[in-house]
């Protein structure tokens, strides 16, 4: 038996809370990571959130792996967030005769609307709104860019191309259209129907592909209608046009630098996740840093230096997550890959160079008292050398406040809702507690003390920050501040 397929060890007691990092851990599971042993394994090795990507599987397999997750969440009695992957529109040609042709560069090409078997001189395009949304000088990128198609000519049923970067193209090879915005919703059918399958099953947090304007975000919201976050995926040149507008219509984002780097030249994509990531922080939404950040070790059990200098960037710019895809999903060494991404997130934030980043790149605070409550929190914690700043949340958005500061002191945070500290688990800093709610200021003074005792932030004699809002039960209240010593 291969160390990535040993099962876990069984839990005797209550694991400890507390990771050495504040950047999260996203891990896909798929068919090298669906049993509970290994998902359990993916948890204790620093999974903080485990990905469902709705691009493969059936509803029975995610079925399978979600109960495996809330069964595991029962038994450490930790919240785990589940994020559900929606595919979105996938732009495919059509097939050809004999199955494959090869084009040569200057050659004429022609996309049409013909359900006719291909040849060396046309093949079908099933998408009507690519053919009437293409502009003359427009570009078409086949098979993940490695073969480049430039309009010459645009008619009502057919685009005429020239073949710019040659090659072999074969059936249903996927479509790119870097250079348009297409009017096709984000959401299709398929789409549709793995959302109402995730929110019955109460996901935290649904991933929204092919965003390409504020509107593709505001549909999903009004159908999710407060049920889970909404994450959009930030994969199309599109999107970066109004990314503010985009960022404010979401929960979270995503840099989804795999569809980003076919889209864009590849010497731009570090500039757009550095963009994003700062538009994210700035807003106060998580962010996650996604695709190909430990690739390698899909087939070995270690990665590139490459690699590990990929996830400290990520970490340095101040990413609230990073995303392991195929490595864990389908990788032959799942566990592994999560332990390594886990040990270079740790080692990164534990030099003092990243602290000196994040201090540098933090944005002042909005004008608004609960800005005013958490700027001054951060401040407090880091003057007295607070061992943790405690915030009372309902809906999460005090312990996200909280957390855009990128505090020196871990981040407790305190809600009654289950979903809340669920959705908790992939925001910087954060440890997700679910507890009563407090009923006065005293009262949540007393429960910060004991939840940072209990959960080893805090000994006797040392301080806390504790922030809430009164009245209390209400969102949106943060108010209070109060500096308080263990006993």
């Amino acid at each position: 038996m291969s160390p990535s397929h040993s099962p876990p060890a069984p839990m005797r007691e209550r694991p400890a809370l507390r990771r050495h990092r504040r950047t999260k851990i996203v891990a896909t599971l798929g068919p090298a990571s669906s049993s509970p042993e290994m998902i359990a394994a993916l948890w204790h090795a620093g999974a903080d959130v485990f990905r469902l990507n709705f691009s493969h599987g059936s509803h029975e397999d995610h079925a399978a792996r979600l109960e495996a997750i809330r069964a595991l969440e029962k038994r450490a009695g930790r919240q785990i967030a589940v994020l559900a992957d929606l595919q979105g529109p996938k732009l495919r040609l059509g097939v050809f005769r004999g199955g494959k042709v090869q084009l040569q560069q200057g050659q004429t090409f022609r996309l049409d609307l013909s359900p006719v078997p291909g040849d060396t001189r046309r093949v079908q395009l099933p998408h009507p709104e690519i053919i009437h949304a293409a502009r003359i000088g427009s570009t078409l990128l086949i098979d993940d860019g490695k073969v480049k198609l430039r309009v010459a000519k645009v008619r009502p049923d057919h685009l005429e191309c020239e073949v710019v970067v040659a090659g072999a193209i074969s059936d249903r090879k996927g479509v790119n259209v870097p250079d348009v915005t297409l009017p096709i919703p984000a959401l299709t059918e398929k789409d549709r129907r793995d959302l109402d399958f995730a929110l019955q099953r109460g996901v935290e947090i649904v991933a929204l592909s092919f965003v390409q304007r504020p509107e593709d975000v505001a549909e999903a919201r009004a159908l999710i209608d407060g049920r889970a976050w909404v994450m959009s995926k930030l994969e199309k040149p599109s999107a970066l046009e109004q990314l503010d507008e985009i960022v404010a219509q979401s929960d979270c984002v995503m840099v989804a630098r795999g569809d980003l780097g076919v889209e864009l030249p590849p010497e731009n994509v570090p500039l757009v996740q550095k963009r994003v990531v700062k538009a994210c922080r700035r807003a106060g939404k998580p962010v996650v840093v996604a695709t190909q950040m430990l690739e390698s070790m899909i087939a070995a059990p270690t990665p590139t230096r490459a690699e590990a200098s990929d996830v400290a960037t990520a970490v340095f710019d101040g990413a609230d997550a990073v995303m392991l895809s195929a490595e864990s999903a389908a990788g032959a060494y799942p566990r592994e890959a999560v332990a390594m991404m886990d040990r270079i997130v740790a080692r990164v934030e534990a030099d003092p160079t990243f602290r000196e980043i994040l201090e540098a790149t933090r944005s002042p605070p909005e004008r608004r008292s609960a800005d005013a409550i958490v700027a001054a929190a951060r401040q407090v914690a880091h003057t007295i050398g607070a061992r943790a700043i405690a915030t009372f949340t309902m809906s999460g958005s005090s312990a996200l406040r909280m957390s855009r500061e990128r505090p020196e002191a871990p981040i407790l945070g305190l809600t009654p809702r289950e979903e809340t500290a669920r959705r908790l688990c992939l925001a910087w800093g954060v440890y997700p507690i679910v507890t009563a709610d407090a009923h006065s200021m005293s009262e949540a003074v007393a429960k910060s003390v004991r939840i940072a005792a209990q959960e080893g932030f805090a000994q006797s004699g040392e301080e806390i920050v504790v922030i809430a809002g009164m009245p209390f039960g209400t969102s949106g209240t943060t108010n209070a501040l109060r500096i308080a010593t263990m006993p």
